[in-house]
């Protein structure tokens, strides 16, 4: 079972951000920026603040997946 964030990377390439540079100037550590885009564990403030700062809903932003497909992501 896993959680993938390819939905937050689409969400910001649709807006025309950076990921990695709009994260950072968002209060975003590099670290956890490199967990979003390895699909690993994040804590739940970290997508409290997503949420918050994109205006969408958890789901907008991330999707999951049972571990088969997230082994092709």
């Amino acid at each position: 079972m896993a959680i993938i964030y390819s939905k937050l990377f689409k969400l910001l390439n649709s807006k025309n951000l950076t990921s990695t540079l709009w994260l950072r100037q968002n209060g975003f550590y590099a670290a956890t920026v490199d967990k979003l885009k390895k699909n690993k564990q994040v804590n739940t403030d970290t997508i409290n603040k997503l949420c918050s700062v994109l205006h969408c809903q958890p789901g907008d932003i991330m999707e999951y997946v049972d571990d088969e497909t997230a082994n092709t992501e």
